[in-house]
């Protein structure tokens, strides 16, 4: 499948902003589920965008602005192929072992009663791989999608807790629950073109899980799959803080509002729809 992906952030501040600094973890790698055509970023005002790959492998890059600044938008603009791997996916340059992904952090520790859940759904089930399922089963049961219930910094437990949050919240959660079975795992950052809402607020998230025989093998208990075509994988972490698109400081600048949108749409049905 052909996907076009445009996704813009836009920031607006009080009164102008000085020594802004942006981390941006925004460029997909090309692997077996798919291959990026073209990409590209573009920023609003004037400054510097350096590339650079960070330890988990990730594509990045530092955006520097020139001078004071009261409006920014960032603009990600790209074409990626994409097929169905059943979630796997496949021979892929990686700089940390898998061993690394079991760390807990802030935002995926475990309480008594989430690790209780994790035993529950996945205690019986004999391999890594079946645990991923039913945890992924579990996890999608458990908690309700909400936009409202949690913000940027909410932890797994907060989530778990709640029984409600958003596609951060839910990934998070089912990670915390497969490091508490021995089980690596990471957080993705992505896109995910859905075919009945191509427009939405906020990019995708999801988990991969280290599998023996396999290697890494995603799965996105928000809509309770493997990724597959109208998935686009991004950035990966520890958590959604390690893998979040964008990342920045600044001085000055007083109160700020922010605006994300992102379409994403598969190529034929938008030529199908110019006919």
């Amino acid at each position: 499948m052909r996907l076009l992906i445009d996704h813009q952030t836009r920031y607006d501040y009080a009164m102008p902003a000085n020594g802004i600094v942006q981390l941006l973890r925004l460029t997909p790698r090309t692997s077996d589920a798919q291959h990026v055509l073209n990409w590209r970023i573009d920023m609003d005002a004037d400054g510097w965008l350096n590339p650079f790959t960070d330890p988990h492998g990730n594509l990045c890059h530092i955006f520097y602005a020139a001078g004071a600044v009261s409006e920014l938008t960032l603009t990600v603009t790209g074409e990626v192929l994409t097929r169905d791997t059943a979630g796997i996916l496949g021979p892929l340059s990686e700089t940390l072992p898998p061993g690394h992904y079991l760390r807990a952090t802030a935002r995926t520790e475990l309480d008594a009663a989430l690790q209780a859940f994790a035993a529950a759904a996945a205690g019986n089930e004999p391999s890594a791989l079946s645990q991923g399922h039913a945890l992924m089963a579990a996890v999608k049961d458990h908690v309700s999608f909400d936009t409202d219930a949690t913000h940027a910094a909410t932890d797994a437990v907060t989530a778990f807790g709640l029984g409600r949050g958003v596609c951060q919240d839910i990934s998070q959660i089912f990670i915390a629950c497969a490091r508490s079975r021995g089980i690596p795992a990471r957080y993705v950052s992505g896109h995910y073109a859905a075919e009945d809402h191509p427009d939405q607020e906020a990019s995708h998230a999801w988990a991969e899980l280290w599998i023996d025989g396999l290697g890494w093998v995603g799965f996105d208990p928000t809509h309770g799959v493997c990724p597959g075509e109208r998935h686009i994988r991004v950035a990966i972490g520890l958590d959604s803080l390690e893998a979040s698109p964008v990342r920045g400081s600044r001085r000055g600048g007083g109160a700020e509002r922010l605006a994300v949108t992102v379409r994403g749409i598969e190529k034929a049905a938008q030529t199908q729809s110019q006919g």
